[in-house]
């Protein structure tokens, strides 16, 4: 890769679904960062991106377009095939969550990422909310440790999907709430307590088969309690983190709060997704970790739930 100093970081756009418009609007608020092509597999949706180099194969966009980077927005079953892909290729990337569907693809990218120097960074979204960031910075002004945490994630997924209806298929999307909202509440947990491991997990599944609800209960390497509330058929949508103090002092963070458009709290929060990729990539940081450890989360609670079925 061409080093970056003094010039834009060239990104690749890869896959145009329902959170592309979060990722292309970022970009025009970051002049460090430079959207240098896009690619879909669907030609209809290369057609507002005339000014860009534009490709109906991720492989051409890597040979053919001088990116230092790739946003991998693809559907998540092929998340590990672009990734691995864009990683021999020497481009870093910035993948939506989850890192991959299964966990043994996840490991392996990790290790590549690290063996190569490539960076690897998971988009979580949530990390970046103005609220969240408020919240973090009124812990750590209490001065007071933290007993317990409870991250909710609560929507009904079929207003969420949009055109993207692949996150309705459980071999496409990794399985249901669990492997798609978890990683992002995840994230959350780990944000606040660092390192957690799964205590159990109590999963509501459809009649296809797929996850719709979970009450999950995780511990922290410094035996702080947290629970993760997933649900993909609430009537509405909740997207909060509350924090309960050692002297009893509740916290909370609702990260829909202020933004009264469906979806608004996006718009900022991939303004975040992008600056921390680029300053992790221009730093040369491994950035492997995040995404690593929230699909060891998902894979934690699938395999506890099979090991009650």
């Amino acid at each position: 890769m061409t080093p970056l100093t003094g010039r834009p970081t060239r990104i690749g756009l890869i896959g145009l679904g329902v959170i592309s418009k979060f990722y292309v609007a970022a970009f025009e608020r970051l002049p460090g960062l430079e959207l240098a092509a896009v690619c879909d597999l669907r030609p209809a949706a290369l057609e507002p991106f005339r000014d860009t180099a534009r490709y109906t194969g991720h492989a051409g966009l890597l040979a053919d377009a001088g990116v230092d980077a790739v946003v991998v927005n693809v559907p998540n079953d092929a998340h590990a095939t672009v990734c691995a892909d864009a990683l021999a290729a020497g481009v870093a990337v910035c993948v939506e969550k989850p890192l991959a569907t299964r966990v043994e693809d996840g490991r392996a990218l990790a290790d590549r990422a690290r063996e190569t120097g490539v960076t690897l960074f998971t988009s979580f979204h949530r990390r970046y909310n103005s609220a969240v960031l408020r919240l973090l910075a009124e812990v750590a002004a209490a001065g007071v440790p933290v007993r317990s945490l409870t991250v909710r994630y609560l929507e009904r997924i079929e207003d969420h999907a949009g055109s993207d209806r692949w996150y309705l298929d459980a071999e496409r999307c990794g399985g249901g709430c669990v492997a798609d909202n978890g990683p992002n509440a995840f994230d959350l947990v780990r944000l606040f307590l660092g390192d957690v491991g799964l205590v159990s997990a109590d999963v509501v599944r459809d009649g296809r088969d797929t996850d719709r609800r979970a009450g999950i209960d995780l511990r922290s390497t410094a035996g702080v309690s947290a629970r993760v509330e997933l649900d993909w058929s609430y009537d509405g949508e909740v997207k909060d983190v509350t924090v309960e103090l050692a002297d009893g002092t509740r916290l909370s963070a609702d990260m829909l709060a202020g933004h009264p458009e469906f979806k608004g709290s996006l718009w900022h929060e991939y303004v975040g997704v992008l600056t921390d990729f680029d300053a992790r990539l221009r730093a040369g940081q491994d950035a492997c970790a995040d995404g690593l450890a929230a699909l060891e989360l998902v894979d934690a609670v699938y395999r506890a739930e099979g090991a009650l079925r």
